[in-house]
């Protein structure tokens, strides 16, 4: 099989298996997208609960 394409729809087809690839693709650069999102998210909420703990602890200690 020869990786050899006539024309941009032909590669977009990719030989039949366009929508495997380009579909994997998409989903792939959306979650390398969203990562560091979510990860800067959740340390952010995990950073304001160490706070509110930090407070209530100190709140019962007085």
């Amino acid at each position: 099989m020869s990786i050899h394409w006539n024309s941009f729809g032909e590669f977009l087809a990719m030989g039949g298996y366009g929508l495997y690839v380009w579909g994997s693709f998409g989903i792939t650069a959306a979650i390398m997208f969203m990562e560091p999102i979510i990860a800067v998210r959740n340390r952010k909420n995990l950073v304001a609960r160490l706070k509110r703990q930090a407070r209530a602890e100190r709140n019962k200690e007085q």
